[in-house]
């Protein structure tokens, strides 16, 4: 059973988003170098404890001529073509395209029914 691995909060301004959420919430931010985004860390809290940890990237454009203008959960897939088959079949879209998460794994967008975005993600550390 896939479960929210992730959330990725996609913003206009990163260091006024990154002001907001640590003054709110003491969120820990650190700049991820691993590909050609603009991408920061998100830790919500320590390890071992309930809850997860997300990431935050700067809003580029539009997503099907819709703003991503929510927090986009990602789920842990173990095959990722075969589970976007699925949503697609099951009515859902596609939002964004398989892409690799260098060293990481294989990340996609989709919209549910309802128009919502979430992410599936597939690890495979040789992803390039």
């Amino acid at each position: 059973m896939p479960r929210p691995i992730h959330f990725e909060i996609h913003v206009d301004e990163p260091q006024r988003a990154i002001d907001f959420y640590t003054k709110l919430f003491d969120w820990k931010f650190q700049k991820w170098d691993g590909g050609d985004v603009d991408y920061w860390m998100v830790v919500t809290g320590p390890d071992g404890t309930p809850g997860i940890n997300g990431g935050m990237v700067k809003r580029k454009g539009t997503i099907n001529g819709d703003s991503v203008t929510a927090y986009v959960c990602t789920l842990d897939v173990k095959d990722l073509d075969e589970t976007v088959k699925s949503v697609l079949a099951s009515g859902g879209q596609m939002a964004l395209p398989k892409m690799p998460i260098p060293g990481m794994g294989w990340l996609a967008y989709c919209k549910d029914t309802e128009g919502n975005i979430f992410g599936m993600m597939q690890e495979d550390p040789t992803a390039k």
